[in-house]
């Protein structure tokens, strides 16, 4: 199956089998994808704000430069997903199963991730800032840029993380002894934190 320029918007398609289709360029605002097989599905340019893929299978599923500001991905499945240029503001994976799920390129401000790992990954210019990442497996990621500024990361991992070129703005020395041992960072974000604190680095 194959759609292309397709207005969809606030549809009902939820239980629908639409395994292996191909979205271009589709209008697919607040359109309810609940419990749909998706498996393998590829999504290009599609505008799918506010959709909701509560429960559905999108394994192998594949979303390139799509908006996906404020969708529900709870309990999904997005095994061996890539999200890749896509904006993800506000979504929220809460539950969701991401075995081997990929993001990159992405701007995903205000995001719900709780609980993922991400442990070992090349995590590639994503936007996180202000994302709720409570409780996520940074332990040995790789950071290529993207921004960590104000998210929440109480109880997140960062041992042997490469933080070095990531925007840490908003992260206090506690965070570094309490979520950051081992992690490496650069000297000059170590200077902004310090300068946090009212010191002079010369």
């Amino acid at each position: 199956m194959q759609f292309e320029r397709c207005v969809l918007d606030g549809l009902d398609l939820s239980g629908l089998d639409f395994s292996g289709a191909r979205f271009t360029d589709c209008a697919m605002a607040e359109v309810s994808w609940e419990r749909a097989r998706l498996q393998g599905t590829e999504w290009t340019g599609c505008k799918a704000r506010q959709a909701n893929f509560h429960l559905a299978d999108l394994t192998d599923a594949r979303f390139v430069r799509c908006d996906l500001n404020n969708t529900q991905w709870g309990r999904c499945k997005l095994g061996s997903a890539l999200f890749s240029e896509v904006r993800l503001s506000g979504a929220v994976f809460q539950g969701a199963q991401m075995l081997g799920l990929t993001f990159e390129d992405a701007l995903m401000v205000g995001v719900d991730l709780r609980g993922m790992s991400f442990r070992k990954q090349t995590v590639r210019r994503l936007d996180l800032s202000d994302a709720e990442l409570g409780g996520c497996d940074f332990r040995d990621a790789v950071f290529e840029g993207g921004s960590l500024r104000d998210a929440n990361l109480k109880n997140a991992q960062f041992a042997g993380a490469d933080l070095r070129g990531v925007d840490l703005g908003g992260l206090r020395i506690a965070h570094l002894a309490q979520f950051f041992k081992n992690a490496v960072i650069s000297a000059e974000q170590a200077s902004v934190l310090i300068a946090e604190l009212g010191v002079r680095v010369r």
